[in-house]
């Protein structure tokens, strides 16, 4: 008679870990909340003007995708841009400050000001100061997305293993060589995590910026929509463009994970086992 051998203790976290599962489980939940939303517009009847259900807001989507759009497009403009200056002003402000500790002690304080300052204070100014309306709004979503990646990289750059560090100077290495042979593959993790913090940040920026500009005709973004749909009380195309707000922020996450994914997967340990 065989005995029966128990399951291993990891084949709950090995099961939630599969890719239908990481997929399947949220859309699930998902769903249900969707078709929980549903029922009780319908059963309570709400008025579309309070809370519209699900139903309205696909209506809204499809029948105003022509103006939503390109509202997204213009969102997204101002949102790859800001982003992109991020990641080259981040990258290269980390690589100044773990240079000379004189220097990070000097200006890292004032990349800490950047981050603690409230957007919604200092855009109107930036929007003064610069006349094209989608520069300035760069500029106000490059301030929100640029400290992850200064600090992620920074934290990277400085987390190296110090045997290695030590047998980099056993074989007399020069700073360039341990910068890019060592330092850099140290600071990767860490910087995939910054990007996946600075999208979605380069994305809120953006929509900031745009409720601060207040900008309409060509110019005008999902956040003009949001405003207009408030003040004409249409209800659906509001949550129609808060809908694509959420999806495009999802998007950029997924695309930030999966880059990672790509770079980290075949020989980093925080990509393999997933």
């Amino acid at each position: 008679m065989s005995t029966p051998v128990a399951p291993a203790a990891g084949a709950p976290a090995a099961l939630a870990d599969r890719a239908p599962v990481r997929i399947g489980a949220p859309t699930a939940v998902g769903l249900l909340l969707v078709g929980l939303w549903q029922a009780v517009c319908t059963w309570f009847e709400v008025p579309v003007y309070l809370v519209p259900s699900p139903a309205d807001i696909a209506r809204t989507l499809v029948a105003d995708w022509g103006l939503l759009s390109t509202a997204l497009a213009t969102t997204l403009k101002i949102t790859f841009a800001a982003f992109a200056l991020a990641v080259v002003l981040g990258v290269a402000a980390a690589f100044l400050f773990v240079q000379s500790r004189l220097i990070e002690v000097s200006l890292f304080p004032y990349a800490i000001v950047l981050q603690v300052t409230p957007i919604v204070a200092i855009a109107p100014l930036i929007i003064i100061w610069v006349k094209d309306p989608i520069p300035a709004m760069v500029i106000c979503a490059t301030i929100v997305a640029l400290f992850p990646i200064i600090s992620n990289t920074i934290l990277g750059l400085r987390s190296v293993n110090p045997g290695l560090k030590n047998l980099f100077k056993l074989n007399r290495a020069t700073r360039w060589q341990t910068l890019m042979r060592l330092r850099v593959p140290s600071a990767l993790p860490y910087f995939f995590g910054g990007l996946r913090i600075s999208s979605g940040l380069a994305l809120i920026g953006a929509v900031v910026a745009e409720f601060v500009a207040g900008t309409g005709g060509t110019a005008s973004g999902l956040a003009y929509q949001i405003l207009q749909s408030g003040f004409q009380l249409n209800i659906p195309r509001l949550f129609a463009a808060l809908l694509l707000i959420t999806a495009t922020g999802i998007v950029l996450f997924m695309a930030m994970a999966w880059l990672s994914k790509w770079a980290l997967g075949g020989w980093h340990e925080s990509e393999m086992d997933h």
